[in-house]
């Protein structure tokens, strides 16, 4: 399906789709970057970088929670968004 035929509930699916691939992303790089700090917050005190790194740290997982805040809220749209099973309005005969 084009994306000018998609209804909202499948705008919304892929845009959560596409932020859950962010997430991963996300979580990885603060990962690498953590485990960087570790082994050399030493070395980047001395050099006077250890507060950009830290920085730069704290926006990273400032980004990763708000990601996930965002997802939670498509996700629960998402699940306004979908429609009812054809074939019935859903309860039991």
């Amino acid at each position: 399906m084009s994306a000018e035929h998609k209804s909202p509930f499948e705008h919304v699916n892929d845009t959560v789709a596409q932020l859950k691939e962010m997430r991963h992303y996300a979580k990885n790089n603060v990962e690498l970057l953590t485990t960087q700090w570790l082994l050399f917050d030493g070395e980047l005190s001395k050099l006077k970088h250890s507060a950009k790194i830290e920085a730069l740290m704290t926006r990273q997982s400032e980004f990763y929670d708000a990601l996930e805040a965002e997802i939670a809220e498509l996700e629960a749209l998402a699940e306004e968004l979908q429609p009812a099973p054809e074939g019935g309005d859903g309860t039991a005969h």
